[in-house]
């Protein structure tokens, strides 16, 4: 494996009832604080009303940003910075999602700079301070409860990048399943995708000798393809909530890619398709990654082959590793479908007529990827096969 330095300083709490918590929590920040949330969903399952009155026992001064996007704008991050720097914020608040934290992490470091936030995501400037912040998560996705990153979305420009840094990483995290029972089967359908492709992004990658790492991913994948089928289909299933959160953070809080460094070129390509059409993120994942893999098995048979036989079941007496290793694609794609998930970017109402402005979008930085570089050609073959 590679050399590495692990620091994770987020503090989880998790389980029923840790909501309670809350207060102090906050306590350690001060008294002013920003509330920031998304369409509504916490105010119909009554969390909200829940997070108000914590406050509201403590005499916290409360702010508010509501109507964050599901791929969240820089303008709305424009927005909770303003509101910060003219109310003098102590403390911020994520209630929500992966979308609603990510928000966060940039209105954060953006109301402690002077220029306009999106140099943050574009790294024309890097964050120096940041106001600090917790999160109550309310959907098992995207892991950002327990990480550094983001992912933000300029609508006027229509790109989408991911940035990261380390004032980005909450100072805390409550993670109740109990507020997970109410999300749908899509955005449910969603969160499982998205968490089993973050574990496929750090997977492939280059280094020797990673067998603990290994045995992590695949352990962790099996977990939730053992339960995904079950949560879509009984979507109030307590235990099955709490396997499915605890799985998501797992899937990203860099206890996975310890030793190495992942690909996230699927990541790049999908955040230029959402950037252009504003698809759901763990839908464009959903459709693109299985064509990532299929382009790129001739970098490393062995390695798609493990996965298969480990993961997905392959047997793989009489078969080439090639053999095996698309047939583990396959199982992953007929996985994804049985459970919900889109399979073509048709989908979407997506046709060819922006493959070239996708693509350029996807590497206007340059190759794309770690484990396999990708052009823009490899990216447009990809788009090509996802129609």
């Amino acid at each position: 494996m590679n050399e590495f330095v692990f620091h994770n300083p987020v503090k989880l709490i998790f389980g029923k009832g840790q909501l309670q918590k809350l207060s102090q929590e906050l306590a350690n920040y001060g008294k002013k604080v920003l509330v920031v949330y998304g369409g509504g969903s916490i105010k119909r399952n009554g969390l909200y009303d829940e997070v108000m009155a914590i406050l509201k026992e403590n005499d916290m001064e409360v702010h508010e940003l509501s109507d964050v996007e599901p791929n969240p704008r820089v303008s709305t991050a424009r927005k909770g910075a303003e509101i910060c720097k003219e109310k003098d914020i102590d403390v911020i608040l994520a209630v929500g999602g992966g979308s609603v934290i990510d928000c966060v992490k940039l209105i954060a470091s953006a109301a402690k700079y002077e220029g306009d936030a999106w140099d943050l995501v574009t790294r024309k400037a890097f964050a120096e301070d940041a106001i600090p912040f917790g999160t109550v998560l309310t959907l098992a996705a995207t892991g950002s409860e327990m990480n550094a990153g983001s992912v933000i979305t300029n609508e006027e420009t229509e790109e989408k990048y991911g940035w990261g840094g380390p004032f980005n990483y909450p100072k805390f995290s409550i993670l109740d399943p109990t507020y997970t029972l109410s999300v749908p089967k899509d955005q449910t359908i969603y969160g499982i995708v998205d968490m089993m492709s973050h574990i496929f992004e750090q997977y492939f990658n280059n280094a020797k000798n990673t067998p603990v790492q290994d045995e992590m991913c695949e352990g962790v994948l099996r977990a939730i393809m053992d339960n995904a089928p079950k949560l879509v289909e009984d979507l109030e299933n307590y235990d099955l909530r709490e396997t499915i959160l605890f799985a998501g953070t797992i899937a990203l809080n860099g206890f996975l890619q310890m030793g190495y460094q992942g690909d996230w070129a699927s990541h790049d390509i999908e955040h230029a398709v959402s950037a252009v059409y504003d698809i759901p993120h763990a839908g464009g994942l959903a459709i693109l990654f299985p064509h990532w893999m299929n382009h790129n098995v001739n970098v490393n048979p062995a390695r798609f082959a493990k996965l298969a036989v480990n993961v997905f079941g392959v047997a793989p007496e009489g078969k080439t590793q090639d053999e095996v290793a698309f047939e583990g694609i396959a199982r992953l794609r007929a996985f994804w479908t049985s459970i919900g998930a889109p399979e073509t970017l048709a989908h979407y109402d997506i046709d060819d007529s922006k493959l070239d402005l996708m693509a350029e979008k996807a590497t206007v930085n340059g190759p794309l990827g770690q484990f396999s570089n990708l052009n823009k050609e490899d990216v447009l073959s990809i788009l090509k096969a996802s129609l």
